[in-house]
């Protein structure tokens, strides 16, 4: 069986130096510009036009981060959910122009939610009807251009509620992310289950993860190889899954991005 091939989160800045690397095995590519609030409200199409001139010849799959500083997508207030919307559609409207074809936004879920979310009977259902009329608009949009719609998890502890909250929006382009980063540090910080759980309890419906490594302790993004996760348990799950998803170096140096692929290419568990 061949081994997956690996792709890498990169802004405008560091595209250059690893473009000779996405084209020589047409590495699925995540763009990690269109996040920020201060683009997305400027000239953005000029950034992206750049960032399309530079990946000419790159027929990998294309992807964004979506916006996701200082809002949740379950606000309970209405006036916060309709600018959390207006956000999400700019980063469609970048995702068009680019010709991306998955865009990640974050899981709303909380440690303090796995505490007390089922203290009062609605929570849970109220939680999703919220997200909801957040996202309407938004996954209507996604399923016209063909975006899909990757729920990533932050600080979620039990890897099931995100599978179920991205079900309950019955859509074909709603799907989840697994940051592997993440996983660990609710695995040893909180005790949440090993990362390798996150992948077998999303099963098909994950179609995105972001590798990343640590201490299990703070959000690295180390290379892989540098902190505590147990990659070929990581691997050995994802190897049972037929969704093939993108499997995104994101870390904090984009220079180590050929180390951390080296680092599990050694390994054995992808190329």
């Amino acid at each position: 069986m061949s081994k997956p091939v690996l792709g890498a989160a990169l802004s405008i800045k560091s595209i250059p130096a690893h473009r000779d690397w996405l084209l020589e095995r047409q590495r699925d590519l995540e763009i990690q510009d269109f996040f920020r609030a201060d683009l997305l409200d400027s000239d953005w199409r000029s950034t992206a036009a750049e960032i399309k001139q530079m990946l000419s010849g790159h027929t990998g799959r294309l992807g964004i981060h979506g916006p996701f500083w200082g809002f949740k997508i379950d606000s309970h207030d209405p006036m916060i959910r309709q600018a959390v919307t207006k956000r999400l559609l700019q980063g469609l409207d970048a995702a068009e122009f680019l010709g991306a074809t998955q865009m990640v936004i974050h899981s709303p879920f909380t440690t303090w939610d796995h505490n007390n979310l089922d203290l009062y009977p609605d929570s849970r259902s109220n939680l999703i009807e919220r997200v909801k009329a957040t996202l309407a608009e938004v996954i209507a949009r996604a399923e016209t251009t063909g975006c899909e719609i990757v729920i990533e998890n932050i600080e979620d502890k039990d890897p099931r509620d995100r599978v179920r909250l991205a079900k309950a929006l019955e859509s074909a382009k709603v799907r989840v992310s697994l940051d592997t980063g993440h996983a660990n540090y609710a695995h040893i910080s909180t005790g949440a289950p090993p990362v390798d759980y996150y992948v077998e309890t999303a099963g098909d419906m994950l179609t995105h993860v972001h590798l990343q490594d640590t201490d299990g302790f703070a959000d690295r993004h180390w290379a892989p190889g540098e902190g505590n996760i147990p990659w070929v348990a990581v691997f050995r799950a994802l190897g049972r899954l037929t969704s093939n998803p993108r499997l995104i170096l994101e870390l904090r140096n984009h220079d180590h991005v050929r180390a951390g692929a080296a680092h599990l290419a050694a390994l054995g568990l992808a190329e």
